[in-house]
């Protein structure tokens, strides 16, 4: 029973485990993913979070969101639902409130962005630039984009080339865009976002789901349909994440149903170069310093100096050439 006592996690790394994602140096490749984690200080109690190679901060829009209503969050078989709906008191109070409590932390924080138009992207991007101790950007791409009839960004490849460019011309530090698995080729927009000058991929977003309640014959959201994220989603993530590794020269950081090290290993395996816990979070609050230990354990039995050589180093069947192993 962890209770509210803040756990200790130290280990005498013995392998290298510093990544680097665009211009972020990571002290290693263990990140939290947006939504997941709030904006880092509420999980004090648990751990030291300047251990932690960076931190996605909860999505962050150019206004005030009151999200979606109740109920909007499910458990699933091997995972959950969400239809939160980005409920967030914008940018300003971000900067104003937010920012200030965060600064001082010893490790990276990335600002998830959102918006519902690219004037929206836009704007929060310029606001967010203008702080000092926030060294990148995550743009969420699975938004509706309302001056386009609710088209989502994220899967309409025009649309998420037009937002990542937009943002491209005024963020000069680190933009990592982040896919939506809701498509039909992931590759085709790995390379699109590529082109349109992101620095990164975050991939996957939730998979679009639903639950129903067969007794009331009712949706078990009041969205009726939400995000899946959890252990479910690891094998379509797993896939994703390397068929995109091997589609693009910059970094992909890897998310979907990242439980503990073993699973977080098989995605650098996949092709990534770091990877965000989303989920496991609500279930152990420690669960990423359980995560950093593993890794380098595993490197160190493996006879691994860096964690660096383990991105993308699949070994496919003999003959398997569809794609040529590369390194960053």
């Amino acid at each position: 029973m962890l209770g509210r006592a803040r756990i200790k996690y130290q280990t005498n790394h013995m392998a290298d485990l510093t990544v680097h994602i665009g211009g972020l140096e990571l002290k290693n490749p263990v990140t939290t993913a947006s939504g997941c984690f709030g904006y880092g200080p509420e999980f004090t109690d648990f751990m030291d979070i300047s251990r932690l190679g960076g931190i996605f901060v909860k999505g962050t829009t150019g206004g005030l969101r009151e999200g979606n209503p109740y109920p909007r969050m499910a458990e699933t078989h091997s995972g959950m639902l969400n239809s939160v709906g980005l409920q967030n008191k914008g940018v300003d109070y971000f900067i104003d409130h937010i920012y200030p409590a965060i600064k001082d932390y010893k490790t990276n924080f990335i600002v998830n962005v959102s918006g519902s138009t690219i004037d929206e992207y836009v704007e929060v991007a310029e606001k967010l630039a203008g702080l000092e101790k926030i060294p990148g950007i995550e743009l969420n791409i699975s938004c509706p984009n309302v001056k386009e009839g609710g088209m989502v960004f994220g899967t309409h490849c025009p649309s998420a080339v037009a937002v990542t460019e937009a943002v491209r011309k005024i963020f000069p530090k680190t933009l990592i865009v982040k896919l939506s698995p809701n498509v039909t080729s992931v590759p085709e927009f790995a390379k699109a976002i590529e082109g349109a000058g992101a620095d990164a991929l975050s991939l996957i977003n939730t998979l679009l789901a639903m639950a129903i309640d067969a007794e009331k014959r009712k949706p078990v959201l009041a969205t009726v349909t939400g995000g899946l994220s959890g252990p479910a989603i690891k094998p379509v993530a797993l896939r994703m994440v390397w068929e995109a590794y091997h589609s693009v020269s910059i970094p992909v950081i890897g998310i979907g149903g990242i439980m503990n090290a073993t699973d977080a290993i098989e995605f650098l395996l996949a092709g990534a170069a770091a990877i965000q816990i989303g989920t496991a979070n609500f279930i152990d609050p420690a669960v990423s310093m359980k995560v950093i230990n593993g890794i380098d354990d595993y490197l160190v039995r493996h006879g691994f100096s860096s964690v660096r050589e383990l991105t993308g180093k699949l070994e496919l069947p003999g003959g398997f050439n569809r794609f040529r192993p590369k390194t960053f």
